[in-house]
């Protein structure tokens, strides 16, 4: 189930607030001591991420199916630049996998012993979910929810978040059923900063120390089922991450332009298009009146998403 992007409830009595994790969202099958594991676009990745087999130590006379996000930290906060290392290491070895060690922070429980759970209430699943006990100082937790009719500790938190400089938070409806596959409105994103998903689209020639390799990304979301143009990002980027794109743009070249729709020539100047099968996230100050992102900075490659579900994200309006 997905979230929206909007502002923290009126009606906080019917709601709860959780801290939205800046990682890859993973679904966990755990059966007979047993986990597989999946991605959103439905790859196994028990694999990539070996830390999920601890979930066999802790619930292993259980048949679970839990809904969770796997997370970097450094520094005690969470770190999407770090999980990039893992995210594209298919069978990670043990140096990288001790260097950049991840963690699976459950946050939903789907399936326990036969019943399906998707028809209970959300508090309902949490309280399934804290009775299965994980682990909250290995490789798996399942962290409490916070009532949001508390004002003030609904205050507490959302501040931390800020001071913590993590992404913001998810509030959910108590009552509300989980459903698959759904973007849903009782499911909402607030952020303490903004990001966008974007599909990239082609490349701007480097110069000076870039000459010879990626200097800026053309980048794209999807509208009404065409392929927009909403800017370009040149800022955010380290020298090993303009590497890896540049390797892997290389082979995805085209003569022409990917977009629905034709662009300023100072953008397709030097362009070099690629065919829209990457996906990326960028941090921005606000969507401009032309509908271009303003200030984006680069977040980092997110290929556990499809780039057809790649849709603009602004308050209100559904994401993914």
């Amino acid at each position: 189930m997905l979230a929206t992007t909007g502002e923290l409830p009126a009606d906080a009595e019917h709601w709860a607030l959780e801290v939205k994790w800046d990682g890859v969202r993973v679904i966990t099958r755990v059966s007979k001591g047993r986990v597989r594991a999946a991605g959103r676009r439905g790859t196994e990745v028990a694999a990539r991420y070996p830390e999920l087999s601890a979930l066999g130590d802790l619930v292993p006379d259980r048949d679970a199916i839990l809904d969770g996000e796997v997370v970097a930290f450094h520094r005690g906060r969470p770190s999407f630049d770090r999980l990039q290392r893992r995210m594209r290491a298919t069978r990670p070895d043990t140096r990288l996998v001790r260097a950049v060690p991840v963690r699976y922070v459950a946050f939903d429980l789907l399936y326990l012993d036969g019943r399906e759970l998707f028809r209970l209430p959300y508090a309902d699943r949490r309280r399934m979910l804290a009775g299965l006990e994980l682990a909250g100082a290995g490789p798996v937790e399942a962290p409490s929810f916070l009532h949001a009719a508390d004002e003030a500790q609904v205050r507490e938190l959302v501040d931390f978040t800020r001071e913590q400089r993590l992404e913001g938070v998810v509030a959910k409806r108590l009552d509300s059923a989980y459903l698959p596959g759904r973007r849903v409105d009782f499911w909402r994103k607030v952020k303490n900063f903004l990001t966008q998903e974007v599909v990239i689209c082609g490349w701007k020639p480097g110069r000076g120390r870039r000459e010879g390799g990626v200097g800026s990304l053309l980048l794209g979301v999807h509208e009404k089922g065409a392929l927009d143009f909403v800017g370009e990002v040149g800022t955010g980027f380290t020298d090993q991450a303009l590497t890896e794109l540049y390797e892997l743009l290389w082979p995805l070249r085209r003569l022409t332009s990917p977009y629905d729709e034709e662009l300023p020539a100072e953008y397709a100047k030097d362009a070099q298009w690629v065919d829209p099968r990457l996906v990326g996230e960028v941090a921005y100050r606000t969507w401009t009146p032309d509908d271009r992102l303003r200030a984006p900075s680069w977040r980092g490659l997110r290929d556990d998403k499809d780039p057809l579900e790649v849709i603009r994200e602004t308050p209100g309006r559904t994401s993914s």
